[in-house]
C-alpha cells in the first residue's frame, strides 16, 4: 500500500503532533485564559464531532502520531466520550501512539475510567496553586476539591497525571516548593508555564501576571539540585530531574527561551481553523473543504498541506523593555491551549 507523503514544513520539521479543541467552552473562567464574561461561540458554528473524528483521522493518515483534545474544557462537551471512543480505532490499528488531553480536572471523577478504558494513558491537569481560596481566586468559578476528587479519581484509573502550573508573579510564587512538595507525594509530574500574551483580559495586566522561569528555576537551586534533561515528549517542554527526590519537573519559556526550532505541532480550533504557531495569527480554514468536499478527501489533504507550507520559524512573545510584543488577540481557549 502507498503511504502519502509526510507533512513537512518549510523549516524541515516533520508534523507529528496535533492539538485539537473540541469546544471553546469551559466551567472556570482562570483569569489568564479568559474574560469573566465570555460571549461564546455559536454552536451552529463548531464542528460536530464526526466533522473533527473526519479532521482528525486526515491529519493521523497524513502521518501525525500525537493527538491532544483540549478546549475551553473538552470534557464538559456533550457526547464527549463518543469522539474519543473514535480516536481509540487509531490507537488500535497502531497509527496513533498516544491519544491524551489537557483539562481542569473538573469533570474527571466522571471520566476518568472511561478514558481510561478507551486507551488515554496519561493526562495534563492545570492546577495553579492548592490554597483553596487562591484557587476560587484564579478560576473564579473553580473548587479546588472537586479538582483533587478527579485527581485522585485519574490516578486510582492507573491514568499518569502531570500537573500543569503558571507561574504567575505575586500569585503562586511563593507555592513552588509546596507545588513540588505534593507532587512528589502524588507521583505526578510537574511543568511550570509561562504566562503568554494572549486574550483581551479586561483589567489583567500581562507585564503584571509575567514571572520568568529563568527566575523561578534559580529559587529552586538554591534548596534543590537540578539535572538537565535531554528527554523531549514532542512538546516545547524542556525537562529536569529533581536528585532529592527523582521526581521529573518541566520549564515551558515561550519567553525566556523561544522554543520554536523543534515545533512539531500544529492547533485544530472547534471552528475547523488551523493555526500552524500559536503565537501567530495566520491560519487555515478547514471547515469550508471538510463540509464543501465531504465525498473528496484530497481537497482536505490539500488544504492541511498548504496550510503546513505556511508555518512559520517561530512566534513573537516578547515581554522586554516593559512591553508586550507578539500579542495575540484570540484568547487561548479559542486556540486550544
Amino acid at each position: 500500500m502507498m503511504h502519502p507523503a509526510p507533512l513537512i514544513d518549510p523549516f524541515a520539521r516533520a508534523i507529528r503532533y496535533l492539538r485539537v479543541s473540541v469546544t471553546d467552552r469551559c466551567d472556570f473562567r482562570c483569569t489568564y485564559c479568559m474574560a469573566e464574561h465570555m460571549t461564546f461561540l455559536p454552536k451552529a458554528e463548531l464542528l460536530t464531532l464526526e466533522e473533527l473524528d473526519r479532521l482528525c483521522s486526515a491529519f493521523i493518515g497524513l502521518g501525525v502520531s500525537k493527538l491532544r483534545i483540549t478546549g475551553g474544557e473538552p470534557l464538559v462537551r456533550r457526547g464527549i466520550m463518543t469522539f474519543f471512543e473514535a480516536m481509540a480505532r487509531h490507537l488500535q490499528s497502531g497509527a496513533l501512539e498516544e491519544l491524551t488531553l489537557t483539562t481542569n480536572g473538573s469533570q474527571l471523577a466522571k471520566y476518568a475510567a472511561p478514558l481510561a478504558a478507551v486507551g488515554v494513558r496519561r493526562i495534563n491537569v492545570s492546577l495553579d496553586t492548592l490554597d483553596p481560596e487562591k484557587f476560587a481566586q484564579i478560576t473564579r468559578w473553580g473548587r479546588l476539591n472537586q479538582v483533587l476528587e478527579g485527581i485522585a479519581a485519574a490516578k486510582a484509573a492507573g491514568l499518569r497525571v502531570k500537573i500543569n502550573t503558571v507561574a504567575l508573579k505575586g500569585f503562586n510564587d511563593g507555592e513552588v516548593f509546596s507545588l513540588l512538595d505534593w507532587c512528589a507525594r502524588e507521583g505526578h509530574d510537574l511543568t511550570f508555564i509561562e504566562v503568554m500574551p494572549m486574550g483581551d483580559l479586561g483589567n489583567e495586566n500581562r507585564l503584571d501576571q509575567y514571572l520568568s522561569l529563568r527566575d523561578l528555576r534559580a529559587g529552586l537551586a538554591t534548596r534543590l539540585t537540578l539535572t538537565d534533561l535531554a528527554e523531549r515528549t514532542g512538546g516545547p517542554a524542556r525537562y529536569m530531574r529533581v536528585e532529592e527526590t527523582g521526581q521529573k519537573i518541566g520549564f515551558i519559556t515561550p519567553l525566556t527561551h523561544n522554543f520554536c526550532e523543534s515545533c512539531n505541532r500544529v492547533r485544530l480550533t472547534c471552528t475547523g481553523q488551523l493555526y500552524m504557531c500559536l503565537g501567530q495569527e495566520d491560519m487555515m480554514d478547514l471547515r469550508a473543504p471538510l463540509r464543501s468536499h465531504p465525498d473528496q478527501p484530497e481537497q482536505l489533504e490539500q488544504a492541511i498541506r498548504a496550510a503546513i507550507a505556511r508555518k512559520p520559524k517561530g512566534h513573537d512573545f516578547d515581554y522586554s523593555r516593559q512591553v508586550i510584543g507578539g500579542q495575540m488577540s484570540r484568547h487561548m481557549s479559542h486556540t486550544g491551549g
